[in-house]
């Protein structure tokens, strides 16, 4: 079956997000998650709250949609803590948290508590986050003395609901991170390849380029995997076009992943203006279309 989830950006007072978090379960998405961020994009100056007690009250307003951080990152975490903080998302939960997280990007909230490291860096802080990160979720006492990272009798007791920890969904679209995903993730993620949009090009060509090179990721993710059984989550937001401009295109947008292999697809719950733009009715036309994209079976790689 393909799941399908929805993300809710942290920018409303829990007062008024809580419906739609709860409409976020009622209208029948699989998954429901929000943006690991101290600040994000043209967004930056907007009211964005904290990722952690925004899933946590999201865990306690709901009983059955699967919580996650699309994505989490070293930027701003360190694993000790973070580690806490999953398992104690997991415990409110009730089992039902899935971390996804990257290496972090280059902008915005890379440089806020620091010199932001090269890309060289960054792939190397994020092998040994991801490495901590899985060693303390699993065993009850931790020491690591490593490169970027130290952890002298860092307890996590009592361990996480979800054994032998929550799932990593690891977004990868480079061949180290595609690897490091291989090894430590349950399932891999990614928001496609560039789309190099600019004045003067056609959309619907863009579109199309973007299936293609998604096509050529997901090859490139099937060598690296091998036969390891890992899951596949694709971010349909990446292509040129939003995926609920319209509900027909969000509807061929699950229809083609699915094509692709992809188990688990992600969207963007419609914004008033600017990015994410759209009418949150054709939202609720995707939702009556759920049952029948929710039945469509991954293609096998």
């Amino acid at each position: 079956m393909v799941r399908v989830g929805v993300v809710l950006l942290p920018q409303e007072r829990w007062a008024s997000a809580r419906t739609r978090w709860r409409r976020a379960e009622e209208m029948g998405f699989d998954h429901a998650w929000t943006y690991d961020h101290l600040a994000w994009r043209e967004l930056a100056d907007e009211p964005w709250f904290a990722t952690v007690p925004l899933l946590a009250a999201a865990a306690a307003v709901t009983e059955r949609i699967g919580l996650g951080t699309w994505v989490a990152s070293p930027n701003f975490r360190h694993p000790v803590p973070f580690a806490k903080d999953v398992m104690g998302l997991d415990d409110v939960a009730g089992g039902r948290f899935v971390l996804g997280v990257g290496a972090g990007g280059e902008g915005w909230d890379a440089g806020v508590m620091g010199p932001a490291p090269t890309r060289r860096e960054r792939t190397r802080r994020f092998a040994e986050f991801l490495g901590l990160l899985d060693t303390l979720l699993t065993q009850p006492v931790t020491d690591h003395d490593g490169e970027y990272y130290q952890s002298h009798g860092a307890r996590m007791v009592p361990g996480t609901l979800a054994r032998p920890r929550p799932p990593f969904v690891v977004a990868a679209n480079g061949p180290r991170a595609m690897a490091l995903a291989a090894r430590y993730g349950q399932g891999w993620a990614t928001y496609g390849p560039g789309t190099g949009v600019g004045e003067g090009v056609d959309a619907d060509a863009a579109q199309e380029a973007w299936w293609q090179g998604l096509a050529s990721m997901v090859e490139a993710f099937d060598e690296v995997a091998g036969d390891r059984p890992i899951g596949r989550w694709l971010s349909l937001d990446g292509a040129p076009r939003f995926s609920l401009g319209s509900a027909a295109l969000a509807v061929e947008g699950v229809e083609r992943a699915a094509a692709l292999g992809f188990g688990d697809v992600v969207l963007h719950w419609p914004r008033a203006s600017g990015v994410y733009a759209g009418d949150e009715r054709e939202l609720e036309r995707l939702a009556a279309e759920l049952p029948r994209l929710q039945a469509l079976e991954p293609a096998t790689r």
